[in-house]
């Protein structure tokens, strides 16, 4: 799959970027958030954020995955010591932003809070999984 290390490297850390943009994108959505303003790109570019982080996890461990934007399907690759904490709930309300806000449909507006929320749930999915990460890699 790998040439060698310094090519995986390089893979883990191109998906550590693009989900170093999602987390951007999603603050700066809820900073500017108000009356007027949609809220689901935050959630969305939260769950892109996670997601990503967990891809590059998954790529560091060799472990094969799905195009997928499901949480918890990418979780339970990992080994459990690697798991990010984030309870089912969570994991649905993640995998939700990926979908479902994305087209129009039969939901509910998405509030300021949720909004929050969602980035209050990528954050420590970000800060645990750059933990298992090797230096090069995280150098974003």
């Amino acid at each position: 799959m790998f040439a060698d290390e310094r090519a995986l490297i390089e893979a883990v850390k191109q998906w550590v970027e693009i989900a170093e943009g999602d987390l951007w994108l999603s603050s700066l959505a809820v900073k500017h958030a108000g009356v007027g303003h949609p809220r689901d790109g935050a959630c969305f570019h939260a769950q892109q954020c996670a997601e990503k982080y967990l891809k590059a996890l998954l790529t560091w461990q060799r472990l094969v995955f799905p195009r997928t934007h499901d949480i918890e399907e990418l979780l339970a690759r990992l080994p459990e010591r690697q798991r990010p904490d984030l309870t089912a709930e969570e994991q649905r309300t993640l995998t939700r932003y990926a979908t479902v806000t994305r087209y129009p449909g039969d939901y509910e507006p998405i509030t300021l809070t949720e909004a929050r929320r969602a980035v209050a749930l990528a954050r420590p999915v970000r800060r645990q999984v750059r933990g298992w990460l090797p230096r090069p890699a995280r150098a974003v």
